[in-house]
């Protein structure tokens, strides 16, 4: 048994960097790639069994990225949302449609917390009455009142009543 060398680990980088481009989808992955493994690796003092330091590196970044992927599957995957569509809205090319949805969003942003639960929670969301009762807490009936209350004020500030 040994110990690993530093010195010859630096050396045998330029390789190691070419394996882990061959294995990554970028040259800045592939850099990361061999930054963490170095950073790991040489964290603390590593006993190398009868094989060479580029075996036991190239086999590093190999778990390394193998690690890695790992933990990209774990994360949820990233959508990006588009700022000009209200969530839950879906995308118009029609402007006079987009211009209407964006009106009855912000319609729906000034109603008290109760009304505008009631109502993101049935007819943006889908949850049926019982459901929605269920995940705000309250009684379907209290429900059934604000939902009435809260699509009651949306349509007269869509209407001008105000």
């Amino acid at each position: 048994m040994r110990r690993l060398d530093p010195d010859r680990a630096v050396e045998l980088m330029p390789r190691l960097y070419r394996a882990a481009r061959a294995w990554t989808r970028s040259r800045e992955e592939a850099e990361d790639l061999v930054q963490e493994t170095y950073a790991r690796v040489l964290s603390k003092p590593r006993l190398l069994r009868g094989e060479d330091d580029g075996g036991y590196l190239l086999r590093a970044l190999r778990n390394t990225l193998i690690s890695q992927r790992r933990a990209e599957q774990r994360r949820p995957v990233k959508t990006e949302l588009l700022e000009e569509t209200p969530l839950g809205a879906r995308r118009s090319d029609d402007p006079a449609q987009a211009s209407e949805t964006r009106q009855v969003f912000a319609a729906i942003a000034e109603l008290p917390d109760e009304f505008r639960d009631a109502l993101v929670a049935v007819d943006i969301a889908g949850l049926s009455y019982p459901e929605a009762a269920r995940a705000l807490g309250v009684p379907e009936g209290t429900l059934t009142s604000r939902l009435f209350r809260g699509r009651d004020r949306v349509a007269r500030a869509l209407s001008g009543e105000g």
